[in-house]
């Protein structure tokens, strides 16, 4: 079977952004949005997109799927080498037998989709509007290996609180857009795209769509766009919620990646999460290469289980519970929601110009940026570290909300939607403005 080459399924996508504009258009989307928009310039244009993949791009999947060659088993008894061939064989069996693309799509479909194009690139983004009076406008920013996949079990319980448990009160407009090399978001052809360039994408877009003021939450990468947009401190800008905050000091931050022994005075708190970023440091083989030599990775772009091997081994808690998932037990992410996540990936070919943004970074993850605008935290014990309320006080001087929960991980609205949903009400509870 001949591949399918991703310009066909571009093609194939600008093909059906005009169809969708005028099926859509008949159904009033267009009243989803603020006025502004209306009147909103060429370039400017929000334009409704739904997902359809050719139906010839999933029979090469599974016929790609049907000739893996896979290696033999690992020589350990632990995940000190990887995924063992033991998970990586389970997801094979569930890609070729109980998994259904189109169930994913229809979900993604379900929900509003818009593409507007920023600074020359096009920006996939859900946009939906909660039906309470004065919901907060909130911009959700995922992270490697991630996608819009990952929030897509938040929307209800933030737009439509009081159906899942909530207060009118707390309900949010909700905005995820996809970062540039993602999903249905353009592939930048030239250098320049890193995280403070998104940052700045995302007021843009929020001013686009006529939000007078909002808040900004973000996990893994979206942590530190979320930040970058403190940074950068926009007026309709209320404050920023973070579950992976960038709070560790400088110092602590280099002796850490440099695998130094542990410098005196920590307290007991603070020396656990420098052995945390010991570890993460010493096993983020996947952040160097891709920081390095992201073109490399072009097997990525080849090889259905390849990319889903190397999406699975992000951090050393996720792969476990992953490969507990994928063992039939429940651990709020589905072997379901893995798939999703990685056909997602293979089927807008973004293994490789996902990478890129490693690539483009040239800040710290973990240390701090100068964020002074209001602050939410939320501390999941299977974080990659667990952030101190000692390190978040010095590095948000104005940090509103911290809480550490007693469940959950990185990909914390993936696998906790509700305990995640919670603490996005919490930690923006107190910033609402009335009217």
């Amino acid at each position: 079977m001949p591949a399918i080459k991703s310009e066909v399924i571009d093609q194939n996508r600008r093909r059906l952004l005009g169809a969708a504009a005028s099926a859509i258009a008949a159904l009033s989307v267009a009243s989803l949005l603020p006025a502004h928009s209306t009147a909103a310039t060429q370039a400017e244009a929000i334009r409704p997109f739904q997902v359809n993949i050719p139906e010839a791009a999933l029979v090469d999947l599974r016929s790609r799927l049907a000739h893996t060659r896979l290696p033999e088993k690992e020589t350990v008894t632990d995940f000190s080498q990887g995924v063992p061939l033991k998970t990586i064989k389970q997801v094979l069996h569930h890609w070729q037998n109980g998994y259904d693309w189109r169930k994913a799509e229809a979900r993604i479909n379900s929900v509003p989709n818009f593409i507007t194009e920023i600074d020359g690139l096009d920006i996939h983004f859900i946009h939906v509007r909660s039906k309470h009076e004065n919901a907060l406008p909130l911009i959700v920013t995922h992270g490697w290996p991630g996608s819009i996949i990952e929030q897509l079990k938040i929307i209800g319980p933030l737009t439509d609180p009081t159906a899942h448990g909530g207060s009118a009160s707390d309900a949010f407009h909700v905005v995820i857009p996809s970062l540039p090399g993602y999903g249905f978001s353009g592939k930048p052809e030239t250098t320049g795209w890193g995280p403070e360039r998104v940052a700045s994408a995302w007021i843009t877009l929020m001013r686009r769509l006529g939000y007078k003021q909002f808040v900004a939450q973000g996990g893994d990468w979206g942590a530190l766009v979320t930040d970058l947009i403190g940074v950068q401190a926009p007026p309709e800008l209320l404050g920023i919620h973070t579950n992976m905050p960038g709070a560790v000091p400088m110092e602590i931050n280099q002796a850490s990646f440099a695998g130094a022994p542990m410098p005196a005075g920590l307290s007991e708190e603070e020396s656990n999460s420098y052995k945390q970023l010991v570890f993460f440091f010493k096993h983020v083989y996947y952040a160097r290469l891709m920081g390095t030599r992201p073109q490399t990775l072009t097997g990525l772009a080849d090889s259905p289980i390849g990319l889903a091997t190397y999406m699975l081994d992000h951090d050393a808690r996720s792969l476990e519970l992953i490969a507990r998932s994928f063992d039939g037990q429940n651990e709020g992410i589905s072997p379901d929601d893995v798939l999703d996540n990685v056909t997602l990936f293979w089927l807008t070919n973004t293994g490789v110009s996902a990478a890129r943004l490693y690539w483009e970074n040239q800040l710290a993850f973990f240390a701090p940026k100068g964020v002074k605008v209001p602050v939410a935290i939320s501390v999941f014990p299977d974080e990659l570290y667990q952030a101190p309320r000692s390190w978040a006080d010095k590095a948000y001087p104005n940090l509103v909300y911290y809480n550490k929960l007693p469940k959950g991980g990185h990909f914390a609205a993936w696998e906790q939607p509700k305990l995640f949903t919670d603490e996005v009400r919490a930690g923006f509870r107190g910033l609402r403005k009335s009217g």
